[in-house]
This record gives structure tokens, C-alpha cells and sequence, in this order.
């Protein structure tokens, strides 16, 4: 594995997600190397992306650009993070995820986190610290250890995300799960996607997922990498018809609140979270 780290000029940017304001992406690359990843072609180092899982360029001036970035900035909701995992293995040798949530929570952002890392659960004092500021996602494609191997190459267990899950929830942080991508016939059958929701049942989580989508470089990772036959469409309607509506199904059969990434822009919206103010 190797670590560049780098200079910036921006920390915090505006994101392209509807649901969220800006976005704070503290490394460029990503060691879990998960072979499905769409940031693979929203990565701007070429090595970085060309060396998907290998190398990750690590912002070393993250702190000082983003402190001066956020005077005067209107609050609004900061993911971290879109394009990278926050706490991949270089966070515990860097820790600027835990620096940039520190300073965004104690500024006013309201913070919300997606990982597939318990590296996460050594932040849970700085997140209970600001439990009406931040909740927390946890992706989990299957429980299946074998299958997530196939995609997630260099990433935690799902055992030990759900873990995580379990710890966040005793703190009192709020979580999410993210359920995503699901591939056809891959990890869409009822009885592996209701496993998910007990877990979610069990840790007072609601349900976000999502689809997948072919990107154009994630695509060739996928096809050189991936032993299932790799869905050639963005949208297989007949499909996608019948996950919505299993998806609603099992949210409805264990008493989880569910939406599309689709309509996640909705519930952020909805319940006031996304709107900017200067206070």
C-alpha cells in the first residue's frame, strides 16, 4: 500500500448529492478497493485511479485549508465522504476525519458519515458528543463474508460492520444502512436482503439502497474482476420494479423505514436537515 500526501487548495466543497450540501473527502482513492465503486471515475489523480486499492493521496494540509473555508459559510449538511471511505486504513494513521468532523460539528454543520469501517467506533465519544448533529451510515451489501469478498476486496467484514452498528446504537448516535449496490442476481434475493433488515431492526436503523449503475472506468474493473455476469444497463425496469417493491415490502415486514438513494434527497429535505443557514 502506499500514501501521497499532497496539498489542497479546497476542503470543503459543494456536492453534486441532493441530500447533502457539501462534501469533505479527506483522501483521494480508496484501499477497500471494492471493484463496483462509481468514485473510481470521479477520481481526478490518475494514479489514484488507475490504481484503484494500491495508492491513496492523502490531503496533508486538510485542517488548516478547511478551518479558514468554513468562516463565514453558510451551515448545511457535510458528508464524509462522497467519493472516498473516511475511515479507510490511512485514517487511523492520519486521522483527518476525525479532525474534520471535530471542526465541522463545533462550527454548527450538521455532519452525516458513511463508512464500511469499525476504524469508525473509536470516534463514538466525538459523535455522542454532538448526537443532534450527526448520524452515521454503515454499508453492507450482504452478510454473505464470502460474497463480499468478491467485491469488496480489501474491506471489513460484514460481521465486524455490523459490529459497528451495534456500538453506535448503545451510544445513542443515530445510524443508517446503506444497502448498496445491489447487483441482479447477485445479492437481490429476499432471504439475503431480509437478513440486512433484522440487522437494522435490531440497531434502530433505517434503510437507504441502491441499484447498480455501470460507470464507464468502474465498468471495466467490474468486467475484468467480477465472476457473475455484470449488468449492462443503469436501469433493467422489470427489475428495478420488482426490488422497489420487495425493498418496501421488507421495510414494512420488519418495521424499517426505507427509501431509494433516489429519494433520499426527500427525507433529508423533509425533515428540514439540508436547509443552509448562517447561524
Amino acid at each position: 500500500m502506499k500514501y501521497i500526501e499532497y496539498d489542497v487548495k479546497t476542503a470543503i466543497s459543494k456536492s453534486n448529492l441532493p441530500e447533502l450540501d457539501y462534501a469533505v473527502n479527506p483522501y483521494t482513492g480508496c484501499q477497500h478497493r471494492c471493484i463496483y465503486c462509481f468514485a473510481i471515475d470521479f477520481t481526478k489523480i490518475d494514479e489514484a485511479r488507475e490504481k484503484w486499492g494500491e495508492v491513496v493521496y492523502v490531503k496533508r494540509n486538510l485542517m488548516e485549508v478547511l478551518k479558514k473555508q468554513i468562516k463565514g459559510m453558510k451551515r448545511g449538511i457535510t458528508g464524509l465522504s462522497s467519493i472516498t471511505d473516511p475511515y479507510q486504513p490511512a485514517e487511523a494513521i492520519y486521522g483527518l476525519t476525525r479532525e474534520s468532523v471535530r471542526i465541522l460539528l463545533s462550527n454548527g454543520f450538521r455532519v452525516t458519515v458513511q463508512t464500511k469501517s469499525p476504524l469508525a467506533s473509536r470516534d463514538i465519544g466525538l459523535f455522542a458528543s454532538h448526537r443532534d448533529l450527526i448520524d452515521v451510515g454503515v454499508t453492507i451489501t450482504t452478510i454473505d463474508q464470502k460474497k463480499a469478498l468478491e467485491i469488496e476486496t480489501q474491506t471489513p467484514s460484514p460481521a465486524q460492520r455490523v459490529r459497528l452498528l451495534e456500538r453506535l446504537h448503545s451510544n445513542g448516535i443515530k445510524t443508517w444502512i446503506f444497502i448498496g449496490p445491489i447487483i441482479k442476481g447477485f445479492n437481490d434475493s429476499k432471504d439475503e436482503v431480509g437478513k440486512i433488515f433484522q440487522v437494522a431492526k435490531d440497531n434502530g436503523a433505517r434503510i437507504i439502497y441502491d441499484a447498480y449503475s455501470p460507470y464507464k472506468n468502474s465498468s471495466v474493473f467490474m468486467n475484468n474482476e467480477f465472476k457473475h455476469p455484470v449488468p449492462e444497463r443503469t436501469r433493467d425496469t422489470e427489475w428495478r420494479g420488482d426490488l422497489d417493491r420487495m425493498m418496501l415490502s421488507l421495510g414494512d415486514q420488519f418495521d424499517v423505514r426505507t427509501n431509494s438513494q433516489d429519494d433520499e434527497w426527500k427525507v433529508a429535505r423533509g425533515e428540514g436537515l439540508g436547509t443552509l443557514s448562517t447561524t
